[in-house]
Formats: C-alpha cells, sequence, structure tokens
C-alpha cells in the first residue's frame, strides 16, 4: 500500500509539475517528456532566422547541416541551432532521463530481456541444486543461524540456501547472479507466507539485509574510477566495506528490534564475530597489496568464485546422477526447466520494473527531483556541511530510485571534481553501499505478487539513510 501511494504521488506531482511548466513559459515543449532520450539536448525556443542574432543567422546558412553550436566546453552547456524552413529551432541543455515512451521500451530491451538471460541461466544451475541435493544440505548446515535471524522459517528449508547465494552474489558484487538467487529465495519464502498478498516478517528481513548491499569487490566502481584515471583506482574498496557492513548490522537490528529477534543468542553473536573476523582480515590482506596487486586480487576474486559456484554444481549434480534418474530426467533437462521458470518469472515481472521505471523518468525530467535535490544540498550547505560533501548528495538521493541515473551523476562528479577529490570518492562510495530500493521492491515483490510489503519501503530507505550518513564519516575519515 506505501508502494502504490508512493508511486501514484511521483506520477501525478510529475505530470502536475511538467503541466504548470508548460503553461508557464518555463518549457517551450514538452515532447521531450514522451519521446526524449537521455543526454539529448531541449528544446528551448524556436525564431524566425532575422530574429536571431546575425553571426548565427550568417553560420546556420553557411553549414552544410544547417547546425551551428556555440558554449561548447565542459561547464557550460551547449547551445545549439537548427536552421529549417525559414526557422531556427534553439536546443540547449541535456536531459537527465529517457521520456516515457523511450523508457517503457527501453527497460524491456535493455533490462528485461538481460534481466531474463540471467534468470534463464541461473535459476538452471538452481534446479540443478534441488534436485542434487545441494541446496538441502547447504541449508542443514546453516539453518542453526537462520534460525536466529529467520524464527520462522523451518529448519533446512530451502529458501536458506537460495538467501546463503544471494548474500554471497551480493558480497561478491556479482549483480547478475545476486538477483535469480534473490528472486528464488522470495518464491521459496512465498510458499510458506500463510497470507500470498502481504509480505511476511522473513521477506522483510530479507529484503533489508539484502538492501544493505554489503559487498566486498566494489568491482564496477573500481572500473569507473579506473577510466576516470584515478590514481589509485582501489582506494574507495575498504570505506566501501566499511559503510555496507555497518549498513547491514543497521538493518539487521532494526528489523531484528520490530521482529523481536533474540540478539543474545550465543550462536548468533559468534557468527557475527566470525564474519567481522572474516572482514577484517581480507582488508588486512588487501591492504597489504600494492595497486597492480589489487587489481589483480579485485578482478579475479569474483570471476573466479562464480566460475567455481557453477562447476561446483554440475560435478556435484553428475556425482548424485541417480538423484535425477530418480525424477525420471537427466541433468541437462533439469537444467532447461529450471531455466524455463526464470523466462517465466521474467515476464511476471516486467510490468512492475516498467511501471517503477516510467514513474522515476517523469519525475527526474519534470525537474522536480532537482529541485528537491537543490534545495537539501542547500540546506546542508547552509548548517555547516563542507560544499564537497554536499555537491556528491545527487547520487546518495538518486540511487534508491536510479541505479543508472546515480551512476551517471558519479561519473560527472568524478569528470567536474575530479576522481581523487571528495566529492569523487564520497559519490563512489553512494554508489556502492546502498540498493536501488524502489526498483528492487517492485522486482521482487512483482515476482510474486504481494501487494501489501507492510514496512519495508520505509525501513529500507532508513537503511539507505544510514549507509549514506556512514559514508559520509567514513569518507570523511578515509581522506
Amino acid at each position: 500500500m506505501v508502494l502504490s501511494r508512493f508511486w501514484l504521488v511521483i506520477f501525478i506531482s510529475s505530470i502536475f509539475f511538467i503541466v504548470f511548466g508548460l503553461f508557464s513559459s518555463q518549457y517551450y515543449s514538452i515532447d521531450y517528456v514522451l519521446n526524449g532520450k537521455q543526454g539529448e539536448p531541449f528544446l528551448i525556443g524556436e525564431k524566425y532566422l532575422k530574429e536571431v542574432p546575425k553571426f548565427v543567422q550568417d553560420s546556420v546558412q553557411k553549414a552544410e547541416d544547417k547546425t551551428f553550436i556555440i558554449n561548447k566546453n565542459e561547464k557550460d552547456a551547449d547551445t545549439t541551432y537548427v536552421y529549417n524552413n525559414q526557422t531556427v529551432k534553439i536546443y540547449s541543455g541535456k536531459q537527465k532521463a529517457d521520456g516515457l515512451l523511450p523508457m517503457t521500451k527501453s527497460s524491456l530491451f535493455d533490462l528485461i530481456l538481460p534481466l531474463i538471460a540471467y534468470l534463464a541461466f541461473f535459476c538452471g544451475i538452481m534446479e540443478l541444486l534441488i534436485i542434487s541435493g545441494a541446496s538441502e544440505r547447504l541449508a542443514k548446515k546453516l539453518s542453526p543461524l537462520f534460525a536466529k535471524v529467520f524464527p520462522s522459517i523451518p529448519k533446512n528449508h530451502e529458501s536458506i540456501s537460495y538467501m546463503t547465494l544471494n548474500f554471497s552474489a551480493n558480497f561478491l558484487g556479482l549483480d547478475s547472479a545476486a538477483t535469480p538467487f534473490g528472486l528464488k529465495a522470495m518464491q521459496s519464502l512465498q510458499e510458506l507466507n500463510p497470507d500470498k498478498d502481504r509480505a511476511s516478517d522473513a521477506q522483510i528481513m530479507f529484503m533489508c539485509l539484502h538492501a544493505a548491499g554489503l559487498t566486498l569487490i566494489p568491482t564496477s566502481i573500481i572500473g569507473y574510477r579506473a577510466a576516470e584515471h584515478a590514481a589509485n583506482p582501489a582506494d574507495v574498496m575498504l570505506p566501501c566495506i566499511i559503510t555496507s557492513f555497518i549498513g547491514t548490522i543497521a538493518a539487521f537490528v532494526l528489523v531484528g528490534i520490530k521482529q523481536k529477534v533474540n540478539f543474545k543468542s550465543a550462536s548468533l553473536l559468534a557468527v557475527l564475530m566470525g564474519v567481522i573476523g572474516a572482514i577484517v582480515g581480507l582488508l588486512f590482506y588487501v591492504n597489504s597489496l600494492d595497486l597492480i596487486g589489487k587489481n589483480y586480487f579485485t578482478s579475479n576474486l569474483s570471476g573466479l568464485l562464480l566460475i567455481l559456484i557453477i562447476g561446483g554444481t554440475l560435478i556435484f549434480s553428475f556425482v548424485q546422477e541417480k538423484k535425477f534418474v530418480e525424477q525420471k530426467t537427466t541433468i541437462f533437462d533439469t537444467f532447461v526447466a529450471g531455466a524455463n521458470n526464470g523466462l517465466k518469472t521474467g515476464v511476471t515481472i516486467f510490468p512492475y520494473v516498467m511501471g517503477m521505471l516510467v514513474a522515476i523518468s517523469l519525475f527526474r525530467n519534470s525537474g522536480l527531483f532537482e529541485i528537491i535535490s537543490n534545495g537539501i544540498s542547500f540546506a546542508f550547505l547552509h548548517i555547516g556541511v563542507a560544499k564537497e560533501i554536499t555537491d556528491s548528495l545527487p547520487v546518495a538521493m538518486l540511487r534508491p530510485f536510479s541505479s543508472g541515473g546515480s551512476r551517471g551523476f558519479m561519473i560527472d562528479a568524478m569528470k567536474q571534481f575530479g576522481p581523487d577529490s571528495l566529492t569523487g570518492r564520497l559519490s563512489c562510495i553512494f554508489q556502492c553501499s546502498a540498493e536501488t530500493t524502489f526498483y528492487v521492491i517492485a522486482v521482487y515483490f512483482g515476482s510474486i505478487n504481494v501487494k501489501n510489503t507492510r514496512y519495508t519501503l520505509g525501513m529500507m530507505l532508513l537503511v539507505d539513510l544510514i549507509c549514506v550518513i556512514t559514508a559520509i564519516f567514513v569518507a570523511s575519515w578515509f581522506f
């Protein structure tokens, strides 16, 4: 219900603001809202040729393509004059996101179809885990711990293994694998849910832990920093790990208090201390490496472990081939059946994803997001927060709505302020240590048709806020 109302508020307020902007002459044309593409210039006016400056008249008439561009530099927006049929159209600025119609198309071709491909493959692998008995063995080993965190889940339930794989994939920065494992976990948890339209406690706990985005190897962030010629592309790795880990602990504690989890459990505390110890050990090891060593380690660890998971699953399935024979199937046919289930899941979640992305597109193109972002940055600046921090806040604000949008802000921050500036580094930490909350809720709950998400949205946004605050303190401490 909360998510539905929030979606309506974004949609209706954006449409109202766009219409108001047109009739108040703030916009010359609102066609960009429907048909524009991200990065394209806005049409800000149209004049007869004689009404533009003389040097522009001469330039557009002499140009072969009848186009003339001025103010072409990194800081100022280009102003483009296009002469056609006795009039000159004037373009300036850049569109923040795809328009409504291109967004509906790109949500299918650029997002859902690749996601369906990932789902098909990894759901096929997960079906092998089920039939071979590997998921059951993993669940048995982890049941004592998960019984403390998810008391409503029966011992040795298959959802435990799926959640473990999801957390592991996120931990290693393997987004393509994390989503299929997470969707399978939600479907498995839904089987235990007595009220199919209402999110269960276990589903909410899983979603909020997922939202914190605990990451060990921020591979993509390191790649973007390297592309912007950072002196040490991996120098944000430790801050990213610390920020996401604190966010994960905060998510567990906040949701645990709400769900009355027993925090005094000796086994739970022991596992938590063990995880902390392992992370600290890895941090010390990575910190002891030189630049080339860090780049080699971070670029290979995630990929190697994913290959080992896939290879281990196939080998274990071969060893346990008799179980497939008992089910009157083969290893390959089982993989195909699982992949087919992944395909169906992708089709199911498409309307949820498309609806959310279109609303976010309108929100950004309407100018509302920019106004809110600038207002918050202005307020923070006037209460003593350093400008280097306020300049990076757009990344933190957009991250819950759009991963691609916040990534664009992050790259722009590194280009404008430098990858080794506090603003550039903090933007990278923001991007790495939080989740695309609204997209994730739409995908995960949409895949199981849950209508009432209860307090999931509020709790996930609170976790995002904690990650933002933590990132500011950690970045200020390190850099």
